[in-house]
């Protein structure tokens, strides 16, 4: 999340992360005279009149359009054709239309029932599976959810998802339909599906269209009347959670935190409970939409917080981390924190030009800067080069930083396919975990024959039109796996639940469902550990040498069609030579299949014409004996461009 200071709470400024501090003297005192304003309005409104929330839903049902929609209504940004996921600040965002990071804002409602001011506090979540950290970690600082459904799609898997993770957290949802201007709408169906399917009482849902505003006035007195106020004490020591952070060139690392007990202003002295470091607060702030600075923080509230000196490392913020001031570490109780998000899916990056190698460092570092959930290692290919292992949630998390990286670096950067880690387990009792398929042990290793071999699996829901559950169930029985139940839920929509194995996710098993649905199966996913499995590696062969580039470790069963696939696709980017070129596809010392590219022939029969047939027969076998000589002594060059070809999809 970019962020650059906005000494100004005006609705204009809100729209572009860009200071908007008017040039003449009287501009300047106007700005601050709003800031004074907004600080004391602010400091007004007790802990009973806050309010906390968020919009949780599958991706695509409408949250960020609604998030816009609640910011013109309070008047947080004036209202304009140009507010489009005005909260979604990454470029990748706004492209691909998803939220990536969980975004959040402050925003000061005054009721016409009461004439109160209400302080409400939104967070607009990221709805794609793989960010799913990002909406556990959200829930920790909120009282309750909007559970928002399209009105046109109905309940969807990231939808009965989010459902139970808000449930185990114990929050207050209010269900909410969205789209209801779409011909396509059926706003009884989902009404009816988020009764049978979660037992929600639907009677106070809320009929909303956040693309032209229908509705959204009914939506914040529901918030007031049905999501509680937080529990706190202005009293107490200082007690603040970290939910979120990144990283500004000029402050250093920047905290999102809830603050539970106590306040937190500039000049404070706070210790972590994690690292046990102490820092100086430099500044604390509200966003509004964009970073607003206040005087303090008090209980109940969430803001941004960052330091002076400066965090250095984001590294140090530990998310799910707890602050107190210094000297109160005895009297505060250590919030629980959060489960780390595992890397998934990994892949391997190298630059098509060893002379990039510090450029493109330079850039992977500063992506990783703010996605703490990307993990990052230094890895050498005899084929590519120097490069690095890089691990992400998923595929979609993987895509949308192969784009970011492609962004800055157009076609200088190879990636290698997506693959999931492997364990094994010795014959004395160690494991080792794999996440490099080139690592992974030859079947001429004598201690593998006695090992066990174990790949992740993930337990799947998938919901879909009952018309297409034939087909969905073949899809998953072909990717190996195993139906644990099916659901009926409303007259048309089905709920599947697999055990499949993590490899057919990157294998673009979400692809083949949407394609084999006309786009209406949804997929929602979560770790199911390790299960035993029978894996080999198996290798692409250019001439009897390995390509370690390209090695993969494959269920045995899918080992027939991916060699057929690999040399067939491969033959059709790596150029002839002057001698023979075999590619085999190899899975241990078994060739799997071969692909072989004829050499370049120089016509040596031009200059014969009514000759003997000896005569013929020695110039052919000369040249047979020069190509022997030559495919001894001759090495297969193959272009980068070759491998960049061959490993984009």
């Amino acid at each position: 999340m970019a962020v650059s200071a906005v000494p100004v709470a005006m609705p204009s400024a809100a729209l572009h992360d860009t200071p908007s501090v008017l040039p003449s003297a009287r501009g300047n005192h106007s700005a601050d005279t709003r800031l004074v304003e907004l600080e004391e309005r602010i400091g007004a409104i007790p802990l009973e009149r806050y309010r906390n929330f968020c919009i949780v839903a599958h991706i695509d049902h409408g949250k960020s359009t609604l998030s816009d929609r609640l910011l013109e209504y309070t008047g947080t940004i004036s209202a304009g054709d140009g507010n489009k996921q005005v909260l979604d600040k990454l470029d990748v965002e706004r492209e691909r239309g998803i939220t990536v990071k969980a975004q959040t804002c402050t925003m000061i409602y005054r009721s016409s029932r009461d004439g109160h001011d209400y302080l409400l506090h939104l967070v607009d979540t990221p709805g794609h599976v793989d960010f799913r950290a990002e909406v556990t970690r959200s829930y920790a600082s909120c009282g309750g959810a909007l559970l928002l459904v399209d009105a046109s799609q109905g309940v969807q898997a990231q939808t009965v998802a989010n459902f139970y993770l808000a449930f185990a957290q114990g929050l207050s949802l209010v269900p909410v339909v969205n789209k209801i201007d779409l011909p396509t709408a059926d706003v009884e169906r989902a009404l009816g599906q988020l009764e049978s399917a979660f037992e929600l009482d639907t009677s106070f849902a809320i009929q909303v269209s956040a693309k032209t505003g229908q509705g959204i006035a009914d939506i914040l007195p529901a918030v007031i009347d049905r999501i509680p106020a937080p529990v706190g004490d202005i009293n107490k020591p200082l007690r603040m959670l970290l939910v979120d952070s990144w990283y500004d060139t000029f402050k250093g690392v920047i905290l999102l935190v809830r603050v539970f007990d106590g306040t937190v202003s500039a000049g404070d002295k706070l210790v972590s409970f994690v690292t046990g470091k102490e820092y100086t607060v430099g500044e604390v702030g509200i966003q509004y939409p964009g970073p607003v600075p206040q005087k303090v923080l008090r209980a109940g509230q969430v803001g941004y917080i960052f330091f002076n000196p400066g965090m250095k490392r984001i590294q140090d913020s530990k998310i799910g981390d707890t602050f107190t001031t210094v000297g109160s570490e005895n009297k505060v109780e250590a919030y629980p924190g959060f489960e780390e998000p595992k890397p998934m899916v990994f892949v391997a990056a190298f630059p098509t030009d060893q002379d990039h190698y510090h450029k493109l460092a330079d850039s992977i570092g500063q992506l990783v800067l703010n996605d703490r959930s990307v993990t990052l290692q230094k890895d050498f290919s005899e084929a590519l080069g120097a490069g690095w292992r890089l691990g992400f949630l998923g595929s979609l998390h993987c895509s949308v930083f192969q784009d970011r990286l492609r962004q800055e670096h157009g076609a200088d950067i190879i990636i290698t396919e997506p693959a999931v880690p492997t364990k094994v387990k010795w014959s004395d009792g160690k494991e080792t975990i794999i996440t490099n398929p080139a690592e992974f042990p030859e079947a001429e290793d004598h201690r593998i024959r006695t090992a066990t071999l174990y790949e992740p699996f993930v337990n799947a829901t998938i919901t879909l039109p009952d018309e297409y559950v034939g087909i969905v169930i073949e899809i998953c029985q072909s990717a190996r796996g195993q139906q644990k139940s099916i659901e009926y839920f409303h007259s048309t929509q089905v709920i599947l639940k697999y055990e499949l194995p993590s490899s057919s996710l990157v294998d673009d098993l979400f692809g083949k469902l949407k394609g084999a649905t006309k786009g209406y199966a949804t997929l929602d996913y979560e770790d199911a550990g390790w299960r035993e499995s029978e894996l080999v590696k198996m290798n692409l062969l250019v001439n009897k040498q390995a390509v370690d580039a390209i090695a993969r470790v494959v269920h045995a069963s899918q080992v027939q069609r991916l060699g057929r696939q690999w040399v067939t696709k491969f033959k059709e980017h790596v150029d002839r030579q002057m001698f023979e070129v075999i590619i085999q596809a190899a899975a241990g010392r078994r060739i799997i299949a071969r692909e072989t590219i004829k050499p370049f022939r120089k016509d040596v029969l031009a200059k014969l014409h009514a000759s003997d047939i000896t005569r013929r027969k020695k110039l052919l076998e000369k040249q047979k004996a020069g190509r022997k000589r030559l495919r001894a002594v001759g090495n297969v060059v193959i272009d980068q461009s070759a491998f960049q070809r061959f490993l984009s999809k």
